[in-house]
């Protein structure tokens, strides 16, 4: 697309305040290049990590967005190649020159070249953007009877101090046909060299099946798309949900979980739609639901396969509609949750046995994201003691383990995956007493009460 100059824009447009969201988890990073956008006279509004700039986008779009090379929260390429789809006029920058991808192509590129390439270096960055440009970009006279000229140099500019961005805002995960600075114009990637930066913090463990957790994790975060999280008991599927909730626009709303299992089916109704006072004996009093009190929120329905049949077509109702009706009550409220449900049985074979609708299961399965078990990703075994030990040592001392007693863990084949293994820590630490190594004495006793 060609460049359009700006002073050819209708005087409206030239004169309508613009704004870009800068996104970087780098404040540093974000305080410099807002300072000089505000001096070309750009409003700017941040974002600190990728579910804000999405949100933001979709409340107010602005002219442009600038991203830096790395989020903690979202999958790059992922993220520009879905925000280029859904926002096709927003005009996308990233920070980095990593990628194969062309220069911002809008009427304001020069402005935003000129802004990232300051940004850079404030002491030794060469300040003349002229060689960024191309043979279908306008003549330089006409760009600089623009109102807001490019100034040739930074002391041209007094920039004022940054304003506190207070919209910080939520955002989804977009595509975008990626967009790179033009070559020698390169910036710090800050947590781009991070070894585990793929890597949830929930999730503790670099193998290559906790990884691809985690990256299913940010790309269906930011939608309201139902997920089904199957995984063997203790494999962490319950902080996969928290995860999802975290990084949704829905974070400051409820996280409400049920426990499907451990309620009597004769009260899971009650408990998961409300009842009006008097709808069953001992109701002395009405009741909101477990779903209504996710309302706006995330609404997480752990071993759902353990959900009666009967019980199940009533959650069908809901899901398909969003309302619900209270036990008791002829009336119906609608309830806006995005639901999040677990599982340690394969749902699809149970469907095809009839012990699940398959209706449902089909609604509630969207999205699938599985935890692995601990056998499958044993090489995160001395990362999961340490990360245990860690923990356990902010109330107690902290202890160490021999290597003696790691050996005795790997061998072991983790019937109860990661939640066994902390039992056994636990256990084995106490029977350590004021002993600050754990060695294979302690750790035998805990395996043998398994």
């Amino acid at each position: 697309m060609a460049t359009v100059p700006v002073s050819t824009l209708p005087l409206a447009t030239r004169l309508r305040p613009r704004t870009v969201l800068v996104a970087s988890a780098d404040s540093n990073f974000r305080q410099r290049l807002s300072d000089t956008l505000v001096g070309l006279r750009w409003q700017v509004r941040e974002a600190e990590g990728g579910a804000q700039i999405w949100a933001d986008a979709e409340a107010a779009p602005p002219e442009a967005v600038i991203v830096d090379s790395w989020l903690p929260d979202l999958e790059m390429a992922e993220f520009l190649k879905d925000f280029r789809i859904h926002f096709p006029e927003v005009d996308l920058v990233t920070a980095s020159g990593s990628m194969a991808q062309e220069s911002p192509r809008g009427p304001y590129r020069q402005e935003l070249l000129y802004a990232l390439h300051r940004s850079q270096d404030n002491d030794t960055a060469s300040w003349n953007v002229a060689p960024a440009l191309d043979k279908s970009d306008p003549p330089q006279d006409s760009l600089h009877a623009d109102p807001w000229p490019i100034p040739a140099h930074p002391s041209a500019i007094h920039a004022p101090a940054s304003p506190q961005s207070s919209a910080k805002t939520a955002m989804h995960t977009l595509p975008s046909a990626p967009l790179a600075l033009p070559a020698g114009m390169t910036l710090p990637a800050s947590g781009a060299q991070l070894a585990s930066a793929e890597r949830l913090p929930e999730l503790i463990g670099n193998g290559a099946c906790m990884l691809e957790v985690s990256r299913r994790i940010r790309l269906v975060a930011p939608r309201s798309t139902p997920v089904l999280i199957e995984g063997p008991t203790g494999s962490g599927k319950e902080l996969v949900a928290e995860a999802l909730h975290r990084l949704s626009t829905r974070n400051r709303k409820p996280f409400v979980a049920i426990n499907c299992a451990a309620i009597p089916e004769a009260l899971l109704e009650a408990e998961l739609f409300g009842h009006t006072r008097g709808a069953f004996t001992g109701a002395v009093q009405g009741r909101v639901g477990r779903i209504e009190a996710a309302d706006g929120g995330t609404l997480f329905l752990d071993e759902i396969g353990e959900m009666p049949l009967a019980l199940q077509s009533k959650l069908l109702r809901f899901v398909e509609c969003g309302e619900l009706q209270r036990v008791g009550d002829n009336e119906t409220v609608k309830v806006d949750v995005r639901i999040v449900t677990a599982t340690h049985q394969p749902l699809a074979q149970q469907t095809q046995s009839g012990a699940f609708r398959a209706d449902l299961y089909y609604r509630l399965a969207v999205f699938l994201i599985r935890t692995p078990s601990l056998a499958e990703h044993s090489e995160d075994l001395p990362l999961l003691v340490d990360h245990f030990l860690a923990r356990m040592g902010r109330e107690a001392p902290l202890k160490r383990i021999d290597p003696g007693a790691l050996a005795k863990l790997a061998a072991h084949d983790w019937p109860g995956n990661v939640r066994e293994l902390e039992h056994i820590l636990e256990r084995a630490a106490i029977l350590a007493g004021d002993e600050a190594t754990l060695t294979p004495r302690e750790i035998d006793f805990g395996l043998e009460i398994n």
